[in-house]
């Protein structure tokens, strides 16, 4: 798609007018493919790491759950005012959208920088609480604290880049959030091995991308979006905060549950590994990192439509949000089929890619070949999410956005570790997947039938 800027009323009329397929096609590919490439360089992070020693590769997966919880925080903040920007240019509040994206950025980075401090200053009991063994705390402290030294980048890279795609300018943000990605992988491998840094290394890769990211969104955003973030603009009033906590908490939810999930898997896979502790640990994170990738495809479909969905919803076009939502359901559903069976045939050689010890490899395959066979469920899942919180629905979006990996899987692997041993912990996901299904079918169905017919906004 040609990068063009249009001004709002082009924008909304252009949203509310084109043929649904198109857009999804031009809106959701370059947020898959931003999706797929971020995913892809956690899994290189991991891979680079696995060369080392399973303490840091350990240590990786241990500390991607305080980096889910900083991606939760700035989820909060790029969604909550996405959502409200998207609706307010459907129902042509321009200078409404204009307050709530200065509002946002600015309250994002101010949450990063106390944020990164109290990070530093606590890294120790953190790190113990995210389920580091004495074997593996060191790695990890040296991992996070790096890390947070880049939080107040890393939430603005978030806010921005959800600024453009909810404006419809997907394929500009996609330029931003690859440009880190590939820096990432290229800067991994010089900085761990060329460098010797190990594991830090990792880490600073990672800050240093988003650092890079955020520089080059700032860039385009000026260039290009339709909406522009100025410091005069922003504004305290309690309808903006109120906005962003109401259209970003059901992200929070699900990112932050993620990484309450990740914490418990980790203790979980600890105690229950017994003197395989380490090795599993490490196993279970290569396995997040494998289906967070399958998922990355999934999630680029959904971020396509939010767009669509918020700016037509303010419009009163709903059937176009009807439609919008099962184009997307049966793309994610075929593309999620793929990567289920590509996972399950090639699950041991996956691992081994990743840590080449086949203890790990063994603890791995087993809940990889597991989470594969109901991965299509998170199409429905993930997709009904989206539609509720982008539609201001935030009660509901945030019981859909917390069942994955909060309301059903906290039960499960708390109850099967217990009842199973180490297998309880390889099922988890599995048993909890089936389960937030069945309980956001009738959920996501029932307003979708709510909207049948269109309402045009006077």
């Amino acid at each position: 798609m040609k990068i063009t800027r249009m001004d709002p009323e082009q924008k909304v009329r252009y949203l509310t007018t084109e043929p649904i397929p198109k857009l999804v096609r031009e809106l959701s590919i370059p947020t898959m493919v931003s999706m797929m490439v971020t995913a892809f360089y956690n899994m290189a992070d991991t891979a680079f790491v696995g060369r080392l020693d399973n303490q840091s590769t350990a240590a990786v997966g241990v500390a991607f759950s305080a980096m889910a919880m900083i991606q939760a925080i700035s989820f909060l903040f790029g969604h909550g005012s996405g959502n409200y920007i998207s609706r307010q240019l459907g129902a042509r509040n321009y200078e409404d959208a204009r307050r709530m994206a200065a509002t946002s950025f600015f309250t994002a980075f101010a949450s990063g920088v106390v944020l990164g401090i109290l990070g530093i200053l606590f890294v120790t009991p953190l790190s113990r609480l995210l389920g580091s063994t004495p074997t593996i705390l060191p790695y990890t402290v040296r991992y996070l604290r790096v890390i947070f030294v880049g939080t107040p980048f890393i939430m603005c890279s978030f806010v921005l880049n959800n600024h453009l795609r909810f404006q419809g300018n997907a394929s500009v943000a996609m330029i931003g959030i690859v440009t880190g990605a590939v820096a990432n992988v290229l800067l991994d491998p010089l900085l761990i091995f060329g460098l010797s840094m190990g594991v830090e290394g990792a880490a600073l890769a990672t800050v240093i991308s988003q650092i890079m990211s955020f520089v080059l969104l700032w860039g385009l955003h000026r260039k290009r979006a339709v909406v522009q973030v100025h410091w005069h603009q922003m504004s305290l009033k309690r309808r903006y905060l109120e906005g962003i906590l109401k259209g970003g908490i059901p992200s929070m939810f699900r990112q932050g549950l993620g990484s309450l999930a990740t914490v418990l898997l980790n203790l979980a896979a600890g105690y229950y590994g017994g003197t395989m502790a380490d090795q599993a640990i490490a196993a279970m994170g290569v396995v997040g990192r494998i289906t967070a990738f399958a998922n990355s495809a999934l999630i680029g479909f959904g971020q396509g439509f939010q767009p669509i969905c918020g700016t037509n919803y303010g419009a009163g076009c709903y059937k176009r949000v009807r439609e919008a939502f099962f184009f997307c359901l049966k793309l994610g559903s075929g593309t999620l089929a793929v990567f289920s069976v590509l996972g399950i045939l090639f699950a041991h050689p996956l691992m081994l890619l990743f840590r080449n010890d086949e203890q790990v490899a063994r603890i791995g395959a087993l809940a990889l070949r597991a989470q594969c066979l109901v991965l299509v469920l998170s199409v429905w899942i993930i997709l009904c999410s989206m539609l509720l919180q982008t539609i201001g629905m935030a009660a509901k979006a945030s019981v859909v956005a917390s069942a994955r990996q909060g309301i059903m899987f906290v039960p499960m692997i708390l109850l099967l570790p217990w009842l199973f041993g180490l297998a309880g912990v390889q099922f988890a996901q599995m048993a909890a997947d089936i389960l937030s299904f069945a309980l956001t079918l009738p959920i996501g169905w029932s307003v979708l039938e709510q909207l049948r017919e269109d309402r045009p906004k006077a």
